[in-house]
């Protein structure tokens, strides 16, 4: 269910039988010694494909770099300006609903991006009659942003596992579903402390003197491959049930 790994006129076919298609956006950005820098943009492909094939639903193009100015001092990290991703999200959508797409689930993995892209939705809101006219009016855009966190079922499953040890960065979590998804990847790094220090963070070179390793409140080392699946395996349904629930809505 993959946009593109379809055709043309599979996608075409496709819009016969439904309006809806999953965004998975994320972030390329540290996340602490034994995390990979591209934790939060993986976790939302991996799990945006299981909830297309869950919902029959096309997923399409990852958004990988999204809005982490407070991780570049970290080496590898990227970050887009929040007027630079407005603009990639306005672009994204609104080719799409040229096509005849109208509701949008956005599949998120990273907290940095919430605010940039609820804003992005009001910036395609108001270009949409502008660009498609009357089809606009008839069939109207709708935008919507998860996070992948936010399935009640994974969210139960990172409490019993992993406690006050998930932390709010480079979390037990998500380290995990990277760990099933990309075993060859798995990185084996003394972590110390165990669990990170937690607190508040400003700017860039902030982040760095206050967490020196990456890590906020966190022990990934915690994370197992087992774990990431049966993170993945709780996530999926709830966050299939949410889109079913979206397409359904007015």
């Amino acid at each position: 269910m993959l946009l593109q790994h379809a055709t043309w006129i599979e996608a075409e076919a496709y819009l016969k039988r439904s309006n809806g298609i999953i965004m998975p956006i994320g972030s390329t950005e540290q996340h602490g010694p034994n995390g990979l820098i591209g934790t939060d943009a993986l976790c939302a492909e991996v799990i945006a494909r299981g909830v297309g094939e869950a919902a029959d639903a096309f997923v399409g193009p990852t958004i990988g770099v999204g809005m982490a100015v407070h991780h570049m001092d970290f080496a590898g990290s990227m970050t887009v300006r929040p007027s630079t991703l407005i603009q990639l999200i306005h672009d994204y959508v609104l080719s799409l609903a040229r096509h005849g797409f109208r509701r949008f689930f956005f599949l998120n993995g990273h907290g940095g991006n919430i605010a940039t892209v609820n804003a992005a939705f009001y910036e395609v809101y108001a270009a949409a009659e502008g660009v498609l006219g009357k089809a606009a009016v008839d069939a109207p855009l709708r935008c919507k942003l998860v996070n992948w966190w936010d399935s009640p079922q994974a969210s139960g499953v990172a409490r019993e596992l992993f406690g006050a040890d998930e932390g709010s960065h480079a979390t037990a979590s998500e380290v995990s579903v990277t760990q099933w998804a990309f075993p060859e990847t798995i990185k084996q790094v003394a972590l110390d402390p165990p669990r990170a220090p937690s607190g508040r963070i400003y700017g860039p070179s902030d982040f760095r003197t206050r967490y020196p390793d990456g890590r906020i409140g966190s022990n990934p080392g915690l994370a197992t491959p087992d774990k990431g699946k049966r993170l993945y395996d709780a996530a999926v349904p709830d966050l299939a049930k949410f889109y079913r629930d979206f397409l359904a809505g007015d």
